[in-house]
Formats: C-alpha cells, structure tokens, sequence
C-alpha cells in the first residue's frame, strides 16, 4: 500500500514538473513573441518587409512614401532610413535597432553614441538577405516562417534556370540614378546579383565595389546587349534625367542596346538599392526583360 501511495507521488510530482516546464515555455515563446518585450524598430522599409513576413511585431518603423505593411498601422514613424530622428528613437526605449550594413558606415557611430543596440542587416544580395531571414526566424522562434520564406525562393531560382537552360547569355549595362547623377552598378550590386541570377553578365564584373563613376565612352567600349536603367529616391526626376541624357548625348545612339532599342527603367519598388522580398517578381521581371526578342 505505502509503495503505491509513493509511485501515486513521484506520477503527480513528474506531472506538475511537465506542466511547470510547458508553461515556463509558453511563457518564453509568448515573451519573445511580445512586440512591448522585444521592443524593436526598424528603419528600413526592406527590414520592415522582411518582419512582417516572419510575423514579427514592431514599436518602431521608417517614414517612407512607399505602403508598409498593414501589421504595423498606427506604429511611431520614426523618419528617414538614411537620418532617422534618433532623439524620437530614444523615447521609444528599443531593445534593438534594425539597419541595414549599406547605411552602416554613416549610422554606426549615431547609434553607438546612443547606447542604442543596433543590429545592421546584411541585404547587399539575396543570398546574404536570406541568410539573414533565418538567423532573425531563428533568434525570434520564427524558424518556420523563415525556412518558408527562403524555401520558396529556392523553388523561384530552380524555374529560373529551367526558363533560361540553353538561351545565350546576355550582356547587361546597369545605370544607377539618383537626382542630378548616375553611377554604373557592378556585379556586386543587389540589382548586378538579380541579372547574374537570371543568366545575365553584367559588362562590369570583378570590381570590388558595387558602383562606380560613369564614362560613357569607357562604356560603349562595353557595348551592351541591353541597358537597364534604376532610378532610386526620387524616381520620375530620375527617368527624366536619363531621357534627356540619352537624347542629348550623342555618344549614346552608338550602343547596339540603344540601336535596338533594348534600354529598361527598372521600377524601383522591385529593383530597390538593397535586397527585398520582392526578389522573387524582380526575378520574373528581369528574365522577361533580358531574353525577349
């Protein structure tokens, strides 16, 4: 009898151990799921994309023109990804900052002076914006959301290649605008890494940097099958800008791209300066552009 009264104890006590265990990890999932506990902003509308996608809630998110996703209405703008208003930063009391390592340079020492965490998201191709996607699914119990998110973009890169199997290769001139100016964006550019992607070459590949300054001559001598054109920040002034410079500039009629009227505008909600969960359309886009006849 008094053995059965003991084995009825350690049943009840290994019971109540079990619940005390599933509760305290309930109680830890829903804590890191609690946007008040994480406290995080983010300042980049691509990292706020990307939050949204891995069901992540946020206390803080970048002014922008462009729609942000509908989970984060009523949310504090907290300004310009390139300036944010550190000051309104500071009063939201985060637990961690979200940039992106392009911005780093000109953020780190603003965030540092702070004391503000700031986690600087590498999204300089998509295979390090993917990379990226499973360590934050990770470190916010978002595994599965994450691994869905990068397993889909497997299977958009696999119909890629089944698309383009045996079409030759195209040479590819991209042009980053901004208001005023442009620069010539490199394989090593987010936009160079969707044309490698869809079996394009870029006609500037091996540089150590993803821009560089413009010499039109220097580039005819590249002679292109097809110039695509990325207008980034205010991009009607841009497209304007490229207009009047290929109409104007006579060394431009000289491209065989140009002779066969192969010249693309990119738009920029697709075809953004850094990676975005768009790559897969800006994929589809992309191919379209670079192997129709």
């Amino acid at each position: 009898m008094k053995r059965k009264i003991l084995v009825l104890l350690m049943v009840v006590i290994l019971l109540l151990i079990g619940c005390s265990a599933e509760k305290n990890a309930k109680k830890t999932i829903k804590e890191n799921n609690d946007p008040e506990n994480n406290r995080i902003v983010a300042t980049t509308v691509a990292v706020t994309e990307i939050m949204d996608a891995l069901e992540i809630d946020l206390i803080g998110i970048p002014t922008s023109y462009k729609k942000l996703p509908e989970r984060y209405k009523g949310i504090t703008e907290v300004g310009n990804p390139m300036s944010p208003d550190m000051e309104l930063i500071m009063s939201l009391q985060p637990k961690e900052v979200m940039s992106v390592t392009t911005l780093k340079y000109d953020l780190e020492s603003v965030f540092d002076d702070a004391g503000i965490n700031t986690r600087y998201v590498n999204l300089e191709s998509i295979d390090d914006m993917y990379s990226e996607v499973l360590k934050i699914g990770e470190k916010y119990q978002r595994q599965e959301q994450a691994e869905k998110i990068v397993n889909e973009f497997d299977e958009k890169l696999i119909e890629i290649e089944r698309k383009i199997e045996g079409k030759p290769a195209p040479k590819v001139l991209i042009l980053m605008g901004v208001p005023g100016s442009y620069l010539v964006a490199t394989d090593r550019s987010y936009i160079g890494d969707l044309v490698g992607k869809s079996g394009g070459i870029n006609v500037f590949s091996g540089e150590k940097v993803e821009y560089l300054a413009s010499n039109t001559e220097y580039l005819q001598q590249s002679n292109p099958d097809i110039i695509l054109r990325a207008a980034h920040g205010m991009p009607d002034e841009v497209v304007e800008m490229f207009d009047k410079e290929f109409k104007e500039n006579d060394i431009w009629k000289h491209f065989d791209a140009v002779k066969n009227n192969r010249i693309y505008d990119l738009e920029e909600t697709l075809f953004g300066t850094t990676g975005n969960l768009a790559a897969s359309e800006a994929l589809d886009v992309m191919v379209e552009m670079l192997y129709s006849e």
